[in-house]
């Protein structure tokens, strides 16, 4: 074997980033965001109780694991949206109709599942109260991460994720 073969062909094979430094930085990003959120929801629904703990992490993997993953694909739909939508407006604007949408979407997803996680479906009425009192108590929480991630965080993740 020759040393041409196993060097990069390019100086940018060289500098791409490892795939494992990008499903981290995701993972973190949604551990942050959705164990927040769902821990604010759970309060709210149960409130703090000895077995709090566990039903907030009962709560947050079961988001975690159908929740956010429809989150990326639906922020990356939203983004392509937006940019056929709204072509002229500025990238940091059309960013901020993106993280203003996905607050909306992602906070009600999650509402609904921490809901059914807590309360259950037995009683739809609890189950609706249960959704619409997360969704309230949490969404000033979602708007201001969601915007702020839009604004700041969300186009260095892209290039990051792009390398």
């Amino acid at each position: 074997m020759n040393a041409e073969a196993v060097l990069p062909t390019t100086l940018t094979d060289q500098n791409k980033t490892p795939v494992v430094y990008k499903v981290l930085v995701v993972f973190a990003m949604m551990t942050l965001m959705g164990g927040s959120l769902t821990g604010v929801m759970t309060y709210i629904n149960l409130g703090y109780t000895s077995s709090f703990l566990s039903d907030w992490l009962s709560a947050f993997f079961v988001t975690a694991v159908t929740v956010m993953p429809a989150g990326v694909l639906v922020m990356a739909l939203l983004t392509k949206a937006a940019e056929k939508l709204l072509p002229k407006l500025k990238e940091n604007k059309r960013n901020l109709v993106v993280g203003v949408a996905m607050a909306l979407i992602m906070e009600s997803a999650m509402a609904l599942s921490t809901a059914l996680n807590n309360v259950g479906m037995a009683n739809s009425g609890e189950l609706f109260t249960a959704w619409l009192n997360g969704l309230l108590a949490a969404l000033p929480i979602a708007l201001t991460l969601m915007v702020t991630v839009s604004m700041t965080i969300k186009p260095k993740i892209e290039r990051f994720l792009r390398s």
